[in-house]
């Protein structure tokens, strides 16, 4: 043997035994399991962060009812240096029922949205797109005033930019740390048309002594193109309030009236928890209601996945999605039940003409003017001062006489504003 060879590395390793083996392959399972293990905890934990997440992006922060008539002014906070962020928790309905209440956190952007405001009522959209994304811009990251925010919304909705709104709605949840506002997908309804908009509001439980107010929907179908149907009230609806609920709002889409259903998606859930697949209990036109209301939200996914739990229920065919007929959806609102409205149409501009003398009789039928601007997206500068100027006389005209503006974009209400509608009508504008 060589001197070197007793240092000589061997070929291989000695074979383990047994034992040796059972203990590399238990250690080997346990630190999988260890592994799986964590795995899960950390699955778990960005579950939680998910849910946490989304249930704050739910909720809703401008929770708190309009204003009823006769309230009073709320005092004016006093200015605080450095404190423009606690401004942003007031309700747009507060700060838009007062000139001495500014939007928040306006002071340093006021010229600005006012001049955006003028711009897109003149038509130029474009440079007004241009200088509220600059505002937009200007504020990210601050949780701030959010006027420029919520007009840039009302314009990508408008002007159909679904793409740029879902961007802009990210940037809206990371900076305010609260759910951005959905999309909705512009109005079938695209007429000129302006007039009163008979309204029905229902209430407690939807039972056979709502016959007189379907009738009188009915009625006025023939010479209004326009009804507004209020179910933010509604308690439960029982079976014979189905069947008549039922069989009047088919009997509008058949006759193609447009439509604007108030609190509807809350109705519809409402409902939906009171059935369960198999019960017959609620009688099939409670059921058939809510297939209804589905298909004129054009919820089409969930018509046709209750459309099967219906088939099997009553042992029938399912019946068909058929897409709804101009028919608009407004959010619940717990106020007092309304007036008859006026609906202004989508666009003003150039001259009132016709629409002022179909103001001035609603006027002279309703000593309270409520105007549904759900389908305003525009008026020009001439035209609302036009109409400021129509307004002031017919305030004057009648004592005590009240005037709101309902449903009004961003866009349309900081031009108001600046008119100085505040001072002779309630501004409310849709809430984000």
């Amino acid at each position: 043997m060589g001197l070197f060879s007793i240092f000589k590395k061997a070929d291989t390793l000695p074979p383990l035994t047994d034992d040796e083996q059972a203990r590399l392959a238990a250690n080997s399972e346990a630190e999988r399991q260890s592994q799986a293990a964590r795995q899960r905890e950390i699955a778990r934990a960005t579950a939680m962060k998910i849910d946490a997440i989304e249930s704050a992006m739910a909720a809703d922060i401008f929770n708190l009812p309009e204003p009823a008539w006769g309230s009073q002014r709320p005092p004016r906070p006093q200015r605080e240096a450095g404190n423009d962020d606690d401004l942003g928790d007031i309700a747009t309905t507060l700060l838009l029922a007062d000139e001495a209440l500014p939007l928040a956190s306006a002071d340093d952007n006021a010229p600005a949205v006012e001049e955006i405001a003028i711009l897109y009522a003149n038509g130029q959209s474009a440079v007004a797109q241009q200088m509220l994304a600059e505002a937009v811009a200007a504020t990210s990251g601050s949780n701030g005033d959010r006027s420029a925010w919520w007009m840039l919304f009302d314009l990508y909705q408008v002007s159909g930019q679904q793409d740029a709104f879902d961007n802009l709605s990210i940037d809206y949840a990371s900076t305010f740390e609260t759910s951005p506002p959905p999309w909705h997908a512009p109005s079938a309804a695209t007429s000129s048309w302006a007039g009163l908009t008979p309204t029905e509001s229902f209430s407690g439980v939807l039972g056979p002594h709502i016959a007189p107010q379907l009738e009188r929907l009915r009625q006025l179908a023939g010479d209004n193109p326009v009804l507004r149907l209020e179910f933010t009230r509604v308690a439960a609806v029982s079976a014979d309030g189905a069947v008549l609920l039922l069989d009047t709002l088919r009997q509008l889409q058949q006759q193609q009236r447009e439509l604007i259903l108030v609190g509807a998606a809350a109705l519809t859930a409402q409902i939906r928890s009171s059935l369960t697949i198999g019960r017959r209990d609620e009688g099939e036109a409670v059921w058939l209601l809510l297939l209804e209301l589905l298909q004129l939200q054009n919820r089409e996914k969930e018509f046709e996945q209750l459309s099967m739990d219906y088939c099997v229920t009553f042992e029938v065919s399912p019946p068909s999605f058929t897409p709804p007929h101009k028919v608009a959806m407004a959010p619940a609102q717990h106020l007092p039940a309304a007036p008859d409205r006026f609906m202004l149409p989508p666009i003003i501009e150039h001259q009132l003409g016709a629409l002022l003398p179909a103001i001035q009789q609603y006027a002279g039928q309703y000593p309270a003017l409520v105007f549904d601007c759900s389908r305003l997206t525009r008026i020009d500068y001439a035209c609302a001062i036009q109409l400021h100027s129509a307004l002031q006389e017919l305030a004057a005209g009648t004592e005590g006489r009240k005037i709101a503006f309902r449903d009004v974009n961003h866009l349309v209400t900081a031009l108001l504003r600046l008119l100085g509608y505040a001072n002779l009508a309630r501004i409310y504008p849709h809430k984000y």
